[in-house]
């Protein structure tokens, strides 16, 4: 006759601790996963650099919602990242152009940069996330400026094609969207990259911002192509000692 072992408590304050297993044929039910639907949204203490770009981004809407509508035009003349401010202030424009939100907090491209920057920052960390949401903002406009400026050169376009508003966090978004579907499962991983993917493909057949319109896809692309680099970064993460009162993620 088999005997039952009750199963060891976990001790408090103590991460990554092995959960209660099956002793001599014991049945043992692990407790069901407490679900957290606030971790979705970026705090202070959890998503520190998340959080501080939100509060910039509101404060920055909030300026283009109220502001006159002349300096409102000469604010976004002067981030944006056309041919001609790349050329004369490239690092100023990359940055500034950063700083707002075409059509407002109300965009879905404003509600994807909270929830996804969030999920990114809690996987693999905030500077880490800020330099996956970088590198499709800075990638992507340079693989669509770019040729305009070298299309300028030999004539093909005119000079008025260097001087257009080119502003917007939606570069950063999308490549921080492929790059999150590389730590999802692959139930949620291929459906999100496949609405995303189709819903960009039609923006660009549809025309109406065809530059744009690349660019977002080819952020999307810079984001999946860092799937190596963010799974590293989330093993490494998940393997970090977690400083005393801090919350393992």
């Amino acid at each position: 006759m088999e005997r039952t072992v009750p199963a060891a408590p976990l001790l408090d304050g103590v991460p990554r601790q092995r959960g209660p297993v099956a002793v001599l044929g014991a049945t043992i039910t692990r407790p069901a996963p407490r679900v957290r639907p606030w971790r979705l949204l970026p705090t202070p203490t959890g998503t520190p650099v998340t959080f501080g770009y939100t509060v910039i981004l509101a404060l920055t809407s909030l300026f283009a919602e109220f502001a006159d509508s002349g300096l409102l035009h000469a604010v976004y003349q002067d981030s944006s990242t056309d041919v001609a401010h790349l050329v004369r202030t490239p690092v100023f424009v990359l940055l500034a152009s950063a700083l707002w939100v075409a059509g407002g907090l109300l965009s879905p491209y404003a509600l994807a940069f909270v929830l996804v920057l969030t999920a990114l920052e809690r996987r693999t960390g905030g500077a880490r996330a800020i330099l996956v949401f970088l590198a499709g903002h800075v990638l992507a406009t340079l693989a669509t400026e770019v040729p305009v400026g070298l299309a300028v050169l030999a004539g093909h376009l005119p000079d008025t094609s260097l001087h257009r508003l080119d502003y917007g966090i939606s570069f950063g978004v999308a490549a921080s969207i492929g790059a999150l579907c590389g730590l999802l499962t692959p139930w949620l991983r291929w459906p999100l990259l496949t609405l995303v993917g189709c819903g960009l493909v039609a923006d660009l057949i549809a025309f109406e911002d065809p530059m744009t319109d690349w660019g977002h896809l080819i952020s999307l692309g810079i984001g999946t192509a860092l799937w190596p680099v963010v799974r590293r970064w989330h093993r490494e993460r998940r393997q970090a000692p977690v400083p005393a009162g801090g919350t393992a993620v």
